[in-house]
This record gives C-alpha cells, sequence and structure tokens, in this order.
C-alpha cells in the first residue's frame, strides 16, 4: 500500500505538471498553492470520515428494529491526484484549489452496499435529514437507469469539517447500491475499459440484459423480505 510520504511526491509532481513552468519557478508561489492542495485535500479526507461515521451510526440505529444490518459495506476514496487534474483539463478549466472545489463534487466520494432496495432509500432519507447535511443534489439511476443499465442512487452532500480555527463546508458524492447493483457495475467498469472488444454492440446489448435480471432479482428478494416480514 502506497505510504503518505509516496502520497505526497506524487502530489507534487502532478501539481507541477499542471501548473505553468513561470508558477512553479517560482517557488514561494508554488509552495503556497501546494500549501492550498494539500489542506483541501485533507478536508476531503476528514469530510469522508464523517460521512462514514454517520452511516455506520444510522446502521447501527436501525439494526435495532430488524434483524438484518441494512448496509452491508461501505467504501470510500479521495481522487488522486492526476485524476482532478484530468478532470478539470477534460473540462476546459485551468487547475487552482479554488476551480477544483467548485467544479468537481465526487474528488470525495462514498459508496454504501446495501441489501435490498427499499434500504437504500431509508438510508438516504435518514442522511439528507439531518441537520448539518446540505443535499446538495440528488440523482437517481435506479428509478431512471442509465442507457448502459447503470443503477445506483447519487447523492451530492455537503458536510461540515472543523479544523481548529474554522469550520469548512465539503462536498462528498455518496453512491447507494444493493449487492447485486454494485456486482453488476463493478464488472462493467472493468469490462468496459478492455481495448479492442469485438462485437462491441452485442456485449453492450448483453450487458444491459444482465442489468435488468440482476435488478430483477433486486424486486423479488425484496418482495419475499416485505412477504416473510408480514408474516412475523
Amino acid at each position: 500500500m502506497e505510504n503518505k510520504e509516496d502520497s505526497m511526491i506524487e502530489a507534487v509532481r502532478a501539481l507541477r505538471d499542471s501548473l505553468s513552468s513561470e508558477i512553479v519557478e517560482k517557488g514561494e508561489a508554488f509552495k503556497e498553492i501546494f500549501r492550498d492542495f494539500r489542506k483541501s485535500m485533507t478536508l476531503y479526507s476528514c469530510a469522508i470520515r464523517e460521512v462514514r461515521t454517520k452511516f455506520e451510526v444510522l446502521n447501527d440505529e436501525l439494526s435495532l428494529y430488524g434483524s438484518n444490518n441494512p448496509i452491508k459495506s461501505i467504501y470510500s476514496r479521495v481522487k488522486s491526484p492526476e485524476s482532478i487534474f484530468a478532470k478539470l483539463k477534460k473540462q476546459g478549466v485551468p487547475f487552482s484549489v479554488k476551480n477544483m472545489q467548485d467544479n468537481l463534487n465526487d474528488i470525495a466520494g462514498v459508496r454504501i452496499i446495501c441489501q435490498y432496495v427499499d434500504d437504500i432509500y431509508t438510508v438516504a432519507a435518514m442522511l439528507g435529514g439531518q441537520d448539518d447535511i446540505t443535499v446538495v443534489h440528488i440523482k437517481d439511476y435506479i428509478k431512471n437507469p442509465k442507457p448502459n443499465g447503470y443503477r445506483s442512487f447519487h447523492m451530492i452532500i455537503e458536510v461540515p469539517v472543523y479544523f481548529s480555527d474554522e469550520k469548512n463546508s465539503v462536498r462528498v458524492e455518496v453512491q447507494l447500491r444493493t449487492i447485486a447493483m454494485d456486482f453488476w457495475a463493478t464488472l462493467e467498469h472493468g469490462l468496459k475499459y478492455k481495448h479492442k472488444i469485438k462485437d462491441e454492440e452485442a456485449i453492450v446489448a448483453e450487458l444491459k440484459d444482465c442489468s435488468e435480471q440482476a435488478y430483477l432479482l433486486d424486486t423479488r428478494m425484496q418482495a419475499l423480505k416485505t412477504r416473510i416480514n408480514r408474516l412475523e
């Protein structure tokens, strides 16, 4: 696993590559930009910890009222410097810490894997209802899947992060999926990065059909859960 020192060296190199040679040559200016960048990345890491804790607490609470915890697993990541700079470049936006914060909502990401579709909406509503959370945007790809069959519930939220002398509102992208949705999305993501795929149109159609079958399984399992609960 990459250690902190290696990560900082990588960040310095990526930041240098993204800036004009004039700024890099002015050592003090570069140091200031890098300090701001490091602070921003620390804020994103702290925001992820805040959100993970919120979901862990919600999971513990909901487990009091049912036999199973609704959340099966929690994953998180902060985008690498290279990914951040590449995405800004693709958008045609010059790099600055402000541009990074204003234009990218997915630098900090948390993925929640739930057992059932209903669990996704329950957990999302409970998170969005907390008074220190601001819901910026919601995209429901479960009810309205992407053309390729992708399903997930996306939220962009702002969470407060407190430093010793200041409060910062940091954006985090939250994705909520069932186990079946995550299984499909993980495999599809790997397959689409394969090069020179023969018969690509047929493969895309097959992947979409697999997505429909996975969602059918989700709906059947949800119906069984509801039926069993009514018999208790």
